[in-house]
C-alpha cells in the first residue's frame, strides 16, 4: 500500500470516528439525526410546493430533531393553517412551530 493510500485511510478512519462519537445533546444532533432532518425538510418543502394554494417560495422550512419550523410570509391565515397541516402530516415530524406571518397584518408584539 502506498504512503498516500495509508495517510488517506487514516484520515478517513479519523473522520468516521469523530462523526460517530458526536453525541446528541440539547442543541446538537448526531450525523444520522441531521441527515434525517434534512430528508424531513425536503419532504415538507416538496409537499408544500405541491399544494397549489400556497406560495411555497415564501415559506421557509427548517427541521431540528424532528421539529419543523415554518417561517415566512403568506397571504392569509388559511394558508398558514394549510402549511402547518401539511407539515404535521409528514411522516417523522414530531411537532411544528408556526412562525409564519400574514402579509399586511400588524404584529401586536411590535413596539
Amino acid at each position: 500500500m502506498s504512503l498516500i493510500k495509508k495517510i488517506s485511510s487514516f484520515i478517513f478512519v479519523g473522520l468516521l470516528l469523530s462523526l460517530s462519537a458526536y453525541a446528541v445533546t440539547g442543541e446538537k444532533e448526531s450525523t444520522g439525526q441531521y441527515i434525517d432532518d434534512v430528508a424531513m425538510t425536503t419532504k415538507v418543502k416538496a409537499a408544500i410546493f405541491a399544494e397549489p394554494t400556497l406560495k411555497s417560495l415564501e415559506i421557509t422550512v427548517k427541521t431540528f430533531q424532528g421539529t419543523v419550523q415554518l417561517s415566512g410570509f403568506v397571504s392569509s391565515i388559511e394558508q398558514t393553517e394549510k402549511a402547518v397541516e401539511i407539515a404535521k402530516a409528514t411522516p417523522g415530524v414530531t411537532s411544528v412551530k408556526n412562525n409564519m406571518r400574514v402579509k399586511g397584518t400588524i404584529n401586536p408584539f411590535y413596539k
